[in-house]
């Protein structure tokens, strides 16, 4: 369809004459049953155009007019008209007939933020324009017909613009219009954004329609009551809801970057920050809703915020970046899309000012207690000048893609758990005393037979090694938990992004940003809706047990068994099958390994985690990583300066002010809620009414002024200072 596209696009003729005559079968006929070539004269710039009997003219209207995408009916916008024989020279398009038509929903635009054409100096023909002024979208679809002065009983058509779209370029009328959904919009029933993004995260999951209008309705009712006409109504909206959304694409223009620019333009409220692609600007499209600012705002606040990066690298034509943060129940919710593939400096550093400052505008105080990142070549200035937070590590990235080759490159699965092991003991020396890279040439010499694998390794993580261990050794490291959450996103995302059968649309910028702010929001926003509302138990049991943490924490301590003659494995119970056991080989790691499939496709499966969480307190077994790298840190923080100065104090007070913090953070994890440690904090008193008046308490996790600069208004009542007049002076 593209090759016969082009074809057409490059056949241009500049004579009417060279044009064949087009008679298509049938009552009516509309421009996809004709052929039409580019025409170029000094009236017309490269037109579409096509020849036709003069009396099919009426056919072609009728035809036009029964498009059953965006069904119209056309006007004549103007006309003119000459007399045989008043010219003297005739050229192959001269006219004895003129008349252009115009889509009855233009070209004036009475809808919000649409402008009205002034007046016109001539008459309009209204018999056949749309009903009313209000139904006008400010559509561009028109078409000129001649009668040709030398041939009267040909029609030369000229399509000006075919879509039926706005000045824009979106379609702003018919069935395929997602703000105008059927004539009687205006007696709709009220349907805000959070009711609309309910039905429609609905349909996208592939709810049946009886639930979703069940639903739809129950939000309705909240605002206009109940009655048939509502019903009926709201019915109706959730059937053509249905159809907009099974008829969209993702294609606003048959170019990619020039569609990009439409959707930004209709999309400004989603868009944090946009710079187009030049000769010395790369591309960045910074996405996010107005849900996701809420749930940035609402989960980041005193959190963390994590970052996963380069998704796509080799299979989009632009790697997606995503920000992270962690809800009540500690699971990754995405509040950012960045579409870029400059890591530089700047660029990183001007959309995560454009992000912040759209979060200021909302809330002065928001902050983060901590930033993760999973690249070891990410930009760190940036995120410190604008989060100026605590910046760490997590190695999600690195184990799955280790474990994954070794799957694939060795068949031998006790050669597989051997090299996993080591390349565990090679992360583990980057804090002993040994050379890491030692331990891997160690592993070179060991496995020399599996050449698959060591070749793989030498030519591409050999030469970038050095960066990832710098940067292990340099920032603290993310827990297992926060790690395995990040991996729950990936997997998630890995499924919506490439479970597509338009794979050459991978390389379509606009299909992937369709694909997240359709299917993968609306699966997010229904999850947390779910969860919190207590609506749709399916849903929320698979959201809640959607992370191998949760899924670990279901299994008792009981069906883990250690045997002391096996010291390097420990044995899981199945929940489903307690005839079967997983065995987790080197237990306690990270690099840890089990039998199970979904360990075996490179994930970080529950049976591991849950033999971790045994062995945090066991003596016999070695600290996890992350463990290490804290423990790293406050041996650097507890070092005693050289003399008894002004550095010792600040050393000590920087160690207590972590360890109160640590402190209240940890009664907030194993405290079996909020109320039971307000209960454990001393009462402050005011100095307001005698001491009788309870100040309110200070909240556990405020324990660390804030660091962006803001200036916090201070809130205590203030005494009273006005003079009281006096009616008399004594003397």
């Amino acid at each position: 369809m593209g090759t016969e596209a082009e074809a057409e696009a490059a056949e241009v003729v500049e004579s009417v004459s060279d044009l064949a005559v087009q008679d298509p079968p049938g009552e009516e006929f509309s421009a996809a049953d004709l052929r039409w070539v580019k025409y170029a004269s000094s009236e017309h710039q490269r037109d579409d155009v096509a020849l036709i009997p003069y009396e099919r003219m009426d056919a072609f209207i009728a035809g036009e007019c029964s498009n059953p995408e965006c069904p119209t009916r056309f006007h004549i916008e103007r006309g003119r008209k000459r007399d045989r024989g008043t010219l003297r020279e005739v050229r192959s398009d001269d006219y004895l007939l003129y008349r252009m038509y115009w889509c009855s929903f233009g070209p004036e635009n009475y809808g919000e933020g649409g402008t009205i054409l002034p007046s016109r100096k001539y008459r309009l023909n209204t018999r056949n324009r749309a009903a009313r002024p209000q139904s006008m979208r400010g559509c561009t679809c028109h078409f000129a017909i001649k009668r040709l002065y030398a041939r009267p009983s040909l029609v030369l058509i000229i399509y000006h613009e075919r879509r039926h779209i706005n000045k824009s370029g979106f379609i702003c009328h018919g069935p395929l219009d997602r703000d105008a959904i059927g004539p009687g919009a205006r007696r709709v029933p009220y349907v805000g954004s959070e009711i609309q993004q309910q039905t429609m995260s609905l349909i996208y999951l592939g709810v049946p329609e009886e639930n979703i209008l069940q639903t739809h309705m129950e939000g309705i009712h909240r605002y206009c009551g109940s009655d048939a006409k509502v019903d009926s109504l709201a019915s109706q909206y959730v059937q053509k809801l249905g159809m907009i959304i099974k008829r969209s694409t993702h294609e606003l223009d048959l170019d990619d970057q020039a569609s990009i620019r439409m959707w930004v333009d209709r999309n400004k409220k989603s868009v944090f920050y946009y710079q187009d692609s030049t000769d010395t600007d790369a591309f960045v499209l910074g996405i996010q809703t107005e849900w996701q600012l809420q749930q940035m705002i609402r989960f980041g606040h005193q959190d963390l915020l994590a970052s996963h990066s380069s998704f796509g690298v080799s299979k989009l034509k632009y790697p997606l970046h995503t920000l992270l943060v962690f809800d009540s129940r500690q699971h990754a919710l995405p509040v950012a899309w960045i579409i870029t593939r400059s890591v530089t400096k700047q660029d990183t550093l001007r959309w995560m000012k454009a992000l912040t400052e759209r979060i200021y505008s909302v809330d002065s105080t928001w902050r983060i207690g901590g930033f993760v990142i999973d690249d070891p070549a990410s930009e760190l200035d940036p995120i410190r000048d604008v989060f100026s937070c605590p910046i760490l590590f997590s190695l999600w990235h690195i184990r799955r893609t280790w474990l994954k080759n070794i799957i694939k490159k060795c068949s031998n699965s006790e050669v597989q758990r051997e090299m996993f092991m080591q390349l565990g003991k090679v992360m583990y020396s980057i804090w002993s005393e040994k050379n890491p890279m030692d331990a891997l040439e160690q592993l070179f010499q060991d496995f020399v037979d599996q050449t698959t694998f060591v070749q793989y390794f030498k030519s591409f993580w050999v030469p970038k090694l050095e960066m990832w261990i710098d940067t292990i050794r340099s920032l603290p490291l993310a827990s297992q938990e926060s790690s395995g959450t990040i991996e729950g996103y990936h997997l998630k995302l890995k499924v919506k992004a490439y479970d597509d059968s338009q794979l050459d649309a991978l390389q379509r910028v606009d299909w992937l940003v369709h694909k997240l702010t359709t299917e993968l929001h609306s699966s997010y926003w229904l999850n947390l809706y779910a969860d919190e509302s207590g609506s749709f138990p399916e849903v929320k049991a698979e959201y809640i047990a959607s992370t191998s943490w949760h899924r670990a924490l279901q299994i008792p301590d009981d069906a883990v068994i250690f045997d002391d003659k096996e010291p390097f494995s420990a044995k899981v119970t199945s929940q489903k099958d307690t005839s079967q056991m997983w065995t987790v080989w080197n237990p306690g790691s990270e690099f840890s390994l089990c039998d199970c499939s979904w360990s075996m496709q490179g994930n970080l499966c529950k049976h591991i985690i849950k033999v971790n969480m045994m062995c945090g307190p066991r003596k016999d077994f070695q600290p996890s990583l992350s463990f290490q790298s804290f423990q790293h840190v406050l041996l650097d923080l507890w070092q005693k300066p050289m003399d008894d100065s002004f550095s010792l104090d600040l050393s000590v007070a920087w160690v207590m002010q972590m360890q109160e913090r640590i402190q209240k953070v940890t009664e907030l994890a194993t405290a079996d809620g909020i109320a039971e440690v307000s209960n454990r904090l001393p009462i402050q008193w005011t100095n307001k009414k005698g001491r009788k008046v309870a100040a309110k308490r200070t909240s556990p996790l405020r324990v660390l002024p804030h660091s962006n600069g803001i200036v916090q208004k201070d809130f205590t009542p203030k005494k009273n200072r006005k003079r009281k007049r006096l009616s008399t002076v004594s003397g």
